[in-house]
């Protein structure tokens, strides 16, 4: 069944045009009520009813879905075409943008994955006496609790909960699965008459526990410590802070969904070859500390992993993909918005990306207490916006929007964007990606208001499909000159090879190393080949090589000379002195004899020098034929039966 669009003009202060947006969607509409929060809640109710119905307004969303639960009706769908397109003072009109929004809204999207978490309840707070005994004693009714204090304090005269005293030495995990050691452990010893007592100290004691209550007020257990689940830290000193800490903790028993952000694919991964480290891209990004080397290829703890998408957006194989959404779904949200937008008659949008807190907010008081958005401003809301890298901006380029503009949020971890954006710039072009950082909304009005003419959208958009090195390559040819060859910044995933011919020795190490097959060999004469467009300017070549005779040059060749294998160095093969096979590399070969014939013990006599010069088959015959042959042996010694052994012992 087909969604159905519920209007509301929300007592008259936005126009809505039914005919046309149905027209424009495609999607059959409701008649434009006035008040459906209000006094026509009747009607919501019957609309609601009806079912497949998408509300065109979130901020009541909690009363629809209120009815839809006491109706038992289906509950509905929302998107927002009063705050992100209906309040505004734009002048133009807002039909293309309300169509893109809600061709957005509608489109299916993949069930999110997630990996069940069980905690148990056990909770270790930490910090001095003054103030972990007295959280433990609130949270001991509703969890296990110890308490590991790190004063000199004496134990406290209760034995509801455990306490111990000692120095933390190091902690890993998450959310159920905590893992700590302590060195100068001390339990405490109940027995006797008198105050409780500490036992004797001892070191390298482990314990796990579910949830961790820092109060130390001192140095996070962890990077990132925000993003560690089950991870809460107060300032000891603050008591609202404690207060609320307590409270989150006592919520943390019982088993929860941790969503699975990132997939991984560890065969295309360019971290390591041979032991010799490659790209570490995601290692040197990763906030929360979940990557790790392992071996060739790196590992992504899902249960320590935030879902920031910086490794994704950085990672330059694709071995690492966010996947809450997918990519695909992303570039598809991208596409869809463009596409609509310019079907009902919009000539050249601009794409606004926000996160769905500080961003969705900003939108809202624009649009209630100012300016609203402009009408060619289509937002486009993400989860986190450190994974939008190159690839999703050349795609929105590539799909129609004259511009892209990312709205910063005041917890947006940049180090990801201020790599992404300056390498999307190189290849689209400075005016066309834009950070925008402010915390006002009128500021942000002004901003979008005020941009000036934006560039000219492609004239031909295409559909981005594929890996997102795929699409970012499709959409940086939709933007410039077929053949062009752009500069790009120095850590760039794309780029060329370069090889110095005279100190290349044709030794293919690079070609066995390569982790994209970039680097190739032929196998019917001494050459190195290479193929740009795989190349991952991962590094591995470069710190393979003997000679150290390769270096790079970050550049992104859209040309079809970069889909296809060029010479980097070849040289002439050597002819076998016994049966003319060609082997090996002449300069080499003859580099080798010189250093070794007559000047070095194996290869002091002219015959054995001359092996040097043979191919496999030739030298194995040379050998065999040779006075000192190592394949040449005594006679063989008759094999000896049971027989013989019963026969000898017979004759004595």
């Amino acid at each position: 069944m087909a969604k159905r669009l519920i209007l509301c003009n929300c007592s008259g202060t936005q126009d809505i045009d039914r005919e046309a947006l149905e027209q424009a969607t495609g999607l059959a509409c409701s008649q434009v009520h006035s008040g459906l929060c209000t006094t026509q809640l009747d009607r919501a109710a019957e609309e609601i009813a009806a079912g497949d119905a998408v509300i065109c307004c979130r901020q009541e969303q909690r009363i629809f879905e209120e009815i839809a639960a006491e109706t038992e009706a289906p509950e509905p769908a929302f998107a927002d075409l009063r705050d992100r397109a209906g309040w505004s003072d734009d002048p133009r009109p807002k039909l293309p943008k309300m169509a893109a929004l809600m061709a957005e809204a509608t489109l299916p999207m993949p069930a999110e994955k997630t990996l069940d978490v069980v905690s148990e309840g056990l909770c270790l707070v930490i910090g001095a006496s003054d103030v972990a005994v007295d959280a433990a004693r609130k949270l001991a009714p509703m969890l296990g609790v110890t308490v590991l204090l790190t004063d000199e304090a004496e134990p406290p005269e209760t034995r509801d909960f455990d306490v111990i005293r000692g120095h933390l030495r190091r902690a890993e995990g998450a959310l159920g699965q905590f893992r700590l050691q302590i060195d100068a452990l001390q339990q405490v010893d109940p027995a006797g008459r008198g105050p409780l007592t500490w036992g004797p100290p001892r070191d390298g004691a482990t314990t796990d526990c579910d949830v961790i209550l820092d109060l130390t007020g001192g140095t996070p257990m962890f990077p990132a410590p925000q993003k560690r689940e089950g991870y809460l830290r107060a300032d000891p000193g603050s008591l609202p802070a404690v207060a609320d800490a307590i409270l989150q903790a006592s919520q943390l028993i019982g088993t929860f969904e941790k969503p699975l952000y990132v997939a991984m694919e560890p065969l295309i991964c360019a971290h390591s070859r041979a032991e010799k480290t490659g790209c570490t891209k995601c290692l040197d990004i990763c906030p929360t500390g979940a990557i790790t080397p392992a071996g060739d290829h790196v590992s992504i703890d899902p249960m320590i992993c935030a879902g920031c998408g910086a490794c994704a957006a950085r990672c330059p194989s694709g071995a690492i993909t966010y996947d809450a959404p997918p990519p695909d779904a992303m570039f598809r949200r991208i596409h869809t918005l463009a596409s609509a937008y310019r079907k009902a008659g919009g000539a050249a949008p601009r794409l606004l990306v926000c996160d769905r807190a500080f961003g969705t907010e900003m939108i809202q008081l624009a649009a209630r207490h100012g300016r609203g958005l402009p009408a060619d401003v289509i937002p486009l809301e993400v989860d986190v916006l450190s994974g939008f890298g190159h690839a999703e901006m050349l795609a929105a380029l590539a799909s129609g929007f004259a511009d892209v503009t990312i709205l910063l949020a005041p917890t947006t971890e940049r180090d990801a964007l201020d790599r992404e954006v300056p390498l999307a710039r190189a290849i689209a072009g400075e005016d066309s990606i834009a950070l925008l950082d402010v915390n006002d909304p009128d500021a942000m009005c002004e901003a979008l208001y005020g941009a000036g003419e934006p560039p000219a959208p492609v004239a031909e958009p295409v559909l981005p499909m594929g890996s997102r090195r795929q699409v970012a390559r499709l959409s940086a040819k939709a933007v410039n000159e077929p053949d062009a060859v752009l500069p790009l910044p120095e850590d760039a995933p794309y780029g060329a090879v370069l090889v110095d011919t005279d100190a290349c020795t044709l030794c293919l190490s690079c070609v066995s190393l390569c982790p994209s097959g970039a680097l190739v060999d032929n196998p019917d004469m001494p050459q190195l080949r290479f193929q740009e467009d795989a190349c991952l300017q991962c590094g591995l070549c470069a710190n393979v090589c003997p000679e150290d005779a390769i270096t790079y040059e970050p550049r992104l060749n859209l040309a079809d000379t970069a889909l296809t294998q060029v010479v980097l160095h070849e040289e002439e093969p050597f002819a076998c002195i016994e049966c003319g096979a060609l082997f090996g590399v002449k300069s080499t070969v003859e580099r080798i004899t010189e250093k070794l014939a007559g000047k070095h013990s194996m290869f002091a006599n002219e015959t054995a020098a001359r092996m040097i010069q043979m191919c496999d088959n030739c030298r194995v015959k040379a050998q065999f034929r040779a006075q000192d042959n190592p394949f040449a042996g005594g006679e063989r010694p008759q094999v000896r039966t049971t027989e013989d052994y019963f026969s000898k012992r017979r004759d004595h």
